[in-house]
């Protein structure tokens, strides 16, 4: 393992000793917002699609797979398509909506990782989830983390993923490492995290839930 390398034990340990999901920043369910995270936290405006219709969100789930590497551990990530109708090119978590076959987030995250990726569900070990995070588009996402056995190869469908990467775990965690940009959107300013690596622009609620990551894993922003 590399000098700054994040193992298992201290991965798996970090897991044992968190809050519960929701109770790991001071948040309680006071608020309409309740104890979620979500594009809201830099931009307290910026609420879900029909949120203040009371439209229901649409459950998602992803898995946030730490790769067991000998260099240490990494972060699996993908580059989705461009033609899909939600974020498209975006990199993200493997993942997608809960449907109706799902016993829960964890099955559904499971299943996406396979579908698009060809990750064997066997090679998957969950030990812990992440804040549920709402996307502005209406998904309520479940974030799943779990240790990953890499595949020989990962085979990708060409409908969803253009590309799958790792990031080194070390990285992630660096809180250092990330940025706030910004950008107008619907005329107002918006605020949102980035992670830059190598040539990857890592932004959104996928760096939202990463900074999540950091947080438990002991690296406080």
């Amino acid at each position: 393992m590399t000098a700054g390398a994040i193992d298992r034990g201290f991965v798996l340990a970090r897991f044992a000793a968190a809050p519960p999901p929701g109770r790991r920043r001071g948040l309680t369910p006071d608020s309409s917002l309740g104890h979620w995270r979500g594009d809201h936290d830099l931009n307290p405006d910026m609420l879900p699609v029909g949120w203040d219709k009371g439209r229901a969100l649409t459950p998602a789930a992803v898995l946030v797979g730490l790769v067991e590497r000998p260099a240490g551990l990494t972060v699996l990530l993908t580059r989705r398509t461009e033609h899909l109708t939600d974020h498209a090119g975006q990199v993200s978590f493997p993942g997608g909506r809960v449907d109706a076959g799902d016993a829960d987030a964890l099955a559904a995250a499971i299943r996406e990782a396979r579908e698009e990726i060809g990750l064997p569900p066997e090679s998957i070990q969950p030990i812990g989830r992440l804040d549920t995070y709402l996307v502005r588009t209406g998904f309520e996402v479940t974030p799943i983390v779990a240790l990953v056995e890499p595949p020989p190869a990962y085979s990708l469908d060409p409908n969803e993923v253009d590309e799958v990467f790792e990031v080194p775990l070390d990285v992630a965690a660096d809180p250092a490492r990330y940025e706030r940009h910004s950008r107008e959107f619907q005329g107002r300013e918006r605020q949102f995290y980035v992670l830059p690596w190598e040539h990857y622009y890592i932004w959104g609620a996928t760096a939202g839930m990463l900074v999540n990551l950091a947080e438990i894993l002991g690296a406080k922003r």
